[in-house]
């Protein structure tokens, strides 16, 4: 395996995140909370696959001002910690579940990158980064990144690390496009962003998830929320579906699924296993409220209740 991971998270949060029945839009809300957790996408593959017993590096941009429960959960994780500090304080998100599995984020703005900040980050990432086999890049931007500035990082990416996984939304999500990454994985509202038109049924989304892999990005996964998800490559076209599971919190679900492609890259697994375990990680993430792997021996029983099959078996019965 002693293949070496890196991810970077520019714009990391607090989370809080909490549960109720419904949400009251103008009303005042009583909710369940879950839980208050130094976190942001990058961080939650990272916690996913250094339960799995990965050795992780983490990067990317902390406010000076609130950065001690960050290092604290790089210590406690035993992270290398490569994370830059700026002025100003790391933002705060509020996540809340409801019964019915929607999840409703109110994310606040948080420190602002200088331009100086920016080419010291990027100048110096290009260097160390060329010891990594796999790196991760997950969520947004910070105010003071300039999109075009990150699309140009992003290409000299390729020249660093053979497997780039970037996992975004909006306008960071289309930016990163541009430097063709190894994989992506929008979700399917952020698939339907992308091509610019509604996917309402699993073929419509095969399809435009095909025809975003044609123009160089190797991998497509597609989570679909209690649905599961879709890969796609250039050779094979896989469709995953969790059991119905109680929903905590759908916080981190996706994370945990992009930390699963990770580990199956690491360990050389096949496509199957691979994806097996990335929507068993992600169905695990939804019904236990945290982004962890508590028990080994539960996430096998997941494995094991995934339905999976390539999409053609899906649809015609034949098998590729």
């Amino acid at each position: 395996m002693n293949k070496h991971v890196a991810i970077i998270t520019f714009n990391p949060a607090y989370d809080l995140v909490g549960y109720t029945n419904k949400i009251h839009y103008g009303a005042i809300n009583s909710l369940t909370t879950t839980g208050l957790h130094a976190a942001g996408k990058g961080i939650n593959v990272a916690k996913i696959l250094k339960y799995l017993d990965i050795d992780i590096t983490v990067s990317g941009f902390l406010g000076k001002e609130n950065k001690d429960g960050f290092q604290k959960l790089f210590t406690t994780m035993n992270f290398y910690n490569y994370f830059k500090l700026v002025e100003g304080r790391t933002r705060v998100n509020v996540k809340v579940t409801e019964k019915n599995s929607s999840l409703t984020e109110f994310n606040f703005s948080g420190f602002t990158v200088t331009q100086q900040d920016w080419e010291n980050f990027s100048n110096d990432s290009l260097i160390w980064l060329k010891k990594f086999d796999i790196l991760c890049i997950s969520g947004s931007l910070p105010k003071g990144i300039r999109l075009s500035s990150f699309t140009q990082w992003m290409k000299k990416l390729n020249e660093c690390c053979p497997f780039v996984i970037f996992d975004s939304s909006e306008e960071t999500l289309v930016a990163g496009l541009e430097a063709h990454p190894w994989l992506i994985k929008p979700n399917y509202h952020e698939l339907e962003t992308l091509v610019g038109k509604k996917l309402p049924t699993i073929e419509d989304i095969v399809t435009s998830a095909k025809s975003i892999q044609k123009k160089g990005i190797t991998n497509v996964v597609v989570s679909l929320g209690s649905q599961g998800a879709i890969w796609v490559t250039a050779t094979e076209k896989w469709i995953a579906k969790p059991p119905l599971c109680h929903v905590v919190s759908a916080v981190g679900a996706g994370d945990a699924m992009v930390g699963g492609m990770i580990y199956g890259l690491c360990m050389n697994y096949s496509s199957e296993h691979t994806f097996r375990l990335a929507t068993a990680l992600s169905a695990l993430t939804v019904s236990q409220g945290s982004v962890a792997i508590s028990d080994r021996a539960e996430l096998d029983t997941m494995m094991a209740r995934i339905v999976l099959h390539p999409y053609q078996t899906m649809i015609t019965g034949e098998t590729q």
